[in-house]
């Protein structure tokens, strides 16, 4: 089983990484929605891949979460407080986003921004702006990323930011690309091209499972896929969220069914953001998703900006170890 950390400022130093890789660390996980590929040479050539070698693990993995089709929030000079209750105008002369949103956001449509962590409901709407009631509060900050709740919008498959990164993945060592908010079939042949006419057809290719459209077309997916990635975050903002563990259930079932490897990933340690200890309900969840079949574990804030990212990557791995060992004692029995 492999067992991801996402990289970031908690765990850049030397000793975190190394405390990770004794942990039981297998890979990690770069997060392009927030940077390049080469604003991040440092805390490669200089942080990980010497802890990789350090902890004899040259073959570590890399994984490249690119940037895709996802909405997200523009670059913001600071945090922004969102008060519950209040008005906020997004567009121009407000806070920046992406012009589809303009274009598909309707009045009476919610916003969900940080996997729901805010919400907004939009009241007016034009081609420039809209103006939306705080319905949940708290800051904003840049580059978050945000969905309108019941509704697909149609956006490139890659950015070309993304292809930038693309150009340098060799030379950084990446041996996986995650493709998030796969919507068909057509999103992994426009990838699966590209790295093709890139050189790049060896690395491994993730298909992240965020939206409607990626679990009702997984079965045209999983094909072109070499591992489904569950992707929880966006993927609750597309369901009610009590809908949300059948869904999981049901996507490890097909891809078991398929022979086909999947990740678990979002939220599997997130209290340890704060706290060095997990729920039980956390731990609980770790344990069933191994039962389930997954393949791979990701850590996401846990160890990108937590307070306790190696004692959270050593409550992964020890409770997926012990959920493999029962499982094999049953299989014994």
């Amino acid at each position: 089983m492999e067992f991801y950390a996402t990289l970031g400022n908690a765990c850049s130093k030397a000793e975190v990484l190394d405390r990770l890789f004794r942990a039981g660390m297998t890979g990690a996980r770069l997060n392009l929605s927030h940077t390049a590929l080469s604003r991040c040479a440092p805390l490669l050539n200089e942080g990980y891949w010497p802890a990789a070698r350090r902890a004899g693990r040259p073959e570590a993995h890399l994984i490249l979460d690119m940037q895709g089709p996802e909405l997200r929030i523009g670059e913001l000079p600071n945090p922004i407080p969102l008060r519950q209750g209040d008005q906020v105008l997004l567009g121009d002369g407000g806070i920046p986003v992406p012009k589809a949103v303009l274009e598909y956001a309707r009045p009476g449509q919610q916003i969900s921004i940080d996997d729901s962590a805010l919400l907004l409901e939009v009241r007016k709407a034009s081609s420039r702006n809209l103006l939306c009631k705080i319905i949940q509060g708290g800051p904003l900050r840049s580059r978050k990323s945000m969905s309108i709740l019941g509704t697909e919008v149609n956006t490139p498959t890659l950015t070309q930011a993304d292809l930038g990164n693309l150009a340098l993945a060799e030379e950084f060592g990446v041996t996986h690309i995650l493709q998030p908010f796969v919507r068909g079939r057509r999103d992994m042949e426009v990838l699966r091209q590209t790295l093709r006419h890139m050189g790049l057809s060896h690395m491994k290719v993730v298909a992240k499972i965020e939206n409607s459209q990626g679990v009702e077309h997984l079965d045209e997916i999983m094909p072109l896929a070499d591992e489904i990635c569950i992707a929880r975050g966006d993927l609750g903002n597309a369901m009610p969220l009590w809908k949300l563990p059948g869904v999981q259930k049901d996507i490890a079932r097909r891809c078991r069914e398929r022979g086909k490897p999947f990740c678990l990933v979002t939220q599997l340690l997130w209290s340890m953001e704060q706290r060095p200890v997990p729920t039980r309900a956390e731990v609980c969840d770790i344990y069933n998703g191994v039962l389930d079949g997954a393949s791979s574990l990701m850590l996401t804030g846990e160890t990108a900006a937590g307070r306790w990212p190696a004692q959270a990557m050593e409550y992964l791995v020890k409770t997926a170890r012990e959920a493999e060992k029962n499982m094999k004692l049953k299989e014994e029995l």
